[in-house]
């Protein structure tokens, strides 16, 4: 039932206390949350869903809310929140259509802050490929917001660094999204040009990972003292075990709960 059918009364404290029905005023019987299921006669037709928000957003919202062998909580603030976040994927990408350029190549040398983008964006790439595999459509939701929170938080210059890495993230977002919402994507593919490079999306490949993305100049690497946890150090990928030993000694964390030289190290 929802909430345009029957009128709720609260308490001082906005908590429901009685609801009664807005067609002939009969009472409705207030109940606790609990799981929809065909048994207990509970569910939510996503048609009243998809009339109010889009099929997108009830797509969304049934991938995400719980994987697809289990039952499912229904939320009507979930539901809302999957609007939203395809509304944030609206705004960004015609907040940043003069950017993509779908026929950009990844240069072969790139500053610090694309280099980052690029290798999260693949790791992600990387955990929703997996995800699919094992048809866990939640966490590659989960995935998809990773993405948008990453492009969202970037800074994206106009030269044509910025212009070939934003058009090549947000191409792996949108084929990655596809299959959850894909009304709006295959919207926006169109309109972004993509379609001109890859086809359809329908058709287009799926995206690969990149390996040499992944690949990192300097790793963290964690300190333990006594098995308890007192820091990183970054050390270059290269570093041999001396040198990590080193730098793990001279760490100031360290140093506040050694009581002498360690008895023994060992590097993982």
């Amino acid at each position: 039932m929802f909430s345009g059918e029957y009128e709720l009364k609260l308490d001082d404290k906005g908590r429901p206390v009685a609801a009664e029905l807005k067609s002939d005023g009969k009472p409705v019987q207030i109940g606790g949350t609990e799981k929809m299921s065909k048994s207990k006669n509970n569910g939510i037709d996503p048609q009243a869903i998809i009339d109010q928000y889009g099929a997108d957003t009830a797509r969304l919202f049934t991938m995400f809310a719980s994987p697809p062998e289990q039952t499912l909580e229904w939320s009507g603030a979930g539901v809302e929140g999957a609007q939203r976040f395809l509304r944030r994927v609206w705004t960004f990408a015609h907040a940043k259509s003069a950017l993509i350029d779908a026929s950009a190549a990844i240069p072969s040398e790139l500053n610090a802050d694309l280099k980052t983008l690029r290798r999260e964006i693949h790791k992600v790439l990387q955990q929703a490929d997996n995800d699919y595999r094992r048809l866990q459509y939640n966490t590659v939701v989960s995935a998809c917001m990773k993405m948008l929170n990453l492009l969202e938080g970037a800074s994206f210059g106009d030269g044509a660094d910025s212009r070939a890495v934003v058009s090549e993230c947000f191409s792996i977002f949108l084929r990655v999204l596809y299959p959850v919402a894909p009304h709006i994507t295959h919207a926006l593919w169109e309109a972004l040009g993509y379609a001109k490079r890859y086809g359809d999306i329908l058709d287009a490949p799926w995206p690969a990972v990149d390996n040499s993305a992944l690949e990192q100049a300097e790793i963290e690497l964690v300190i333990q003292v006594n098995g308890k946890l007192r820091g990183s150090i970054t050390v270059p990928k290269t570093a041999d075990k001396a040198s990590i030993e080193a730098a793990a000694l001279a760490n100031e964390q360290v140093q506040k709960h050694l009581t002498g030289a360690p008895k023994k190290i060992i590097v993982v």
